[in-house]
């Protein structure tokens, strides 16, 4: 893999934090194991269910001296190319046992919304989408042909999520979304416990005990509803990292000042699912004690990351990883490269290593760009 030595991978930002505590009794309630467990048996009855595939970087971890680089491919799931196909849809299922002619509504980078449409497609309820100005028409595109009618809105994702919670409570609509705030928990516990199914699935797919698992962070629903997985499925409980776009690190400034904190995004990242200024309110209950260390990163190594997937340059497989899959691999190498982060982590021959490859090309054309970008590069 000898690509990676003409790049520089490298941090912006890293905290240790100081509070950790990983509890799992604490995280299940938080949580709620009951959902957990409803979450598994629920979704793997849907039709077309099957575990996405766990793929080892082999070619990294030779490179880096590590034992196992597992990647966890959510571009398979369902045909929807992310993991969040396990949340929403999960949500709008259990919302509808109780009203089976709700009209469902969420706001959403993309792929949420995608999921909430799917399920809502699936039991045939209206669907009513916010999405931001910065939200391509690709992925607009993509909820529309789901049947959801996607209402634009101007400004950034805080403003799409305040019309969509305006619209829905003058009309009586049920929202559907992955942030948690005051009086407003249910929804979010479930579309959580929808995304601990990936880890149910590694828990039967790989007999090495994982030893660290860097997870991915916008508000924090992914990676509080792995951090449930891995409280219900995992006998040994790894280090977990958090990784964040530099511009968008509210988990980052939130350990390291022990409350939730607002960041006033100046910039918006590439990883555009990622860029998101405030933790949910229920994320931060089980982030806050159970994360060992947060990393920032800037977007200049994502279409790099993207192309080396594409190209076998990871590992023996094609992978098709988005913008937001590529930042637990361009964290791991970077805290492999700093030697000080790398025995305070006790990153080792004998660690195994899990990747979330949270989504495939969801956003085809930026896909395509960045893949485009990334190949320039490696070519140089």
């Amino acid at each position: 893999m000898s690509a990676s030595e003409d790049f520089k991978w490298k941090l912006t930002n890293y905290i240790y934090n100081k509070n950790y505590n990983f509890d799992r009794k604490k995280i299940l309630d938080i949580c709620d194991e009951n959902n957990v467990i409803d979450a598994y048996k629920t979704i793997s009855g849907w039709k077309g269910y099957e575990p996405t595939p766990l793929i080892s970087l082999n070619k990294l971890s030779r490179k880096l001296k590590l034992n196992n680089i597992f990647y966890k491919d959510e571009s398979k799931r369902f045909h929807l190319k992310s993991f969040k196909a396990l949340g929403g849809a999960y949500a709008v299922e259990k919302a509808a046992s109780k009203n089976k002619n709700l009209t469902v509504t969420t706001a959403t980078a993309g792929n949420h919304g995608r999921s909430v449409a799917w399920g809502a497609q699936r039991l045939g309820l209206n669907c009513k989408i916010f999405i931001s100005e910065y939200v391509s028409e690709a992925r607009a595109n993509s909820m529309r042909n789901l049947d959801a009618e996607v209402i634009r809105v101007n400004g950034n994702y805080e403003k799409s999520l305040e019309e969509c919670v305006t619209q829905a409570n003058k009309n009586g609509w049920e929202i559907i979304q992955d942030v948690a705030w005051e009086n407003y928990e249910t929804v979010p516990k479930l579309t959580m416990a929808g995304y601990s199914v990936m880890i149910k699935e590694i828990s039967n797919q790989t007999n090495q005990y994982i030893t660290h698992v860097f997870l991915q962070a916008g508000v924090g629903g992914m990676a509080s509803g792995a951090i449930a997985g891995i409280a219900k499925y995992f006998k040994r409980i790894p280090k977990i990292i958090i990784v964040e776009p530099e511009n968008a690190d509210c988990v980052l400034k939130s350990i390291d000042k022990g409350s939730l904190q607002k960041v006033d995004i100046k910039k918006e990242s590439i990883m555009g699912g990622m860029s998101c200024g405030e933790v949910s309110l229920v994320p931060w209950k089980i982030l806050k004690e159970s994360v060992n260390i947060c990393t920032s990163i800037s977007d200049e190594n994502v279409d790099i990351t993207i192309s080396m997937l594409k190209n076998k340059i990871l590992g023996d497989e094609e992978i098709i990883g988005g913008e937001c899959s590529s930042p637990g691999i361009i964290s791991l190498i970077a805290c492999s490269e700093d030697s000080e982060i790398k025995k305070n982590l006790g990153l080792e021959e004998s660690s195994n290593i899990l990747i979330i490859g949270c989504e495939g090309d969801a956003d085809e054309n930026l896909y395509n760009k960045l893949l485009f970008t990334g190949n320039k590069k490696l070519l140089k």
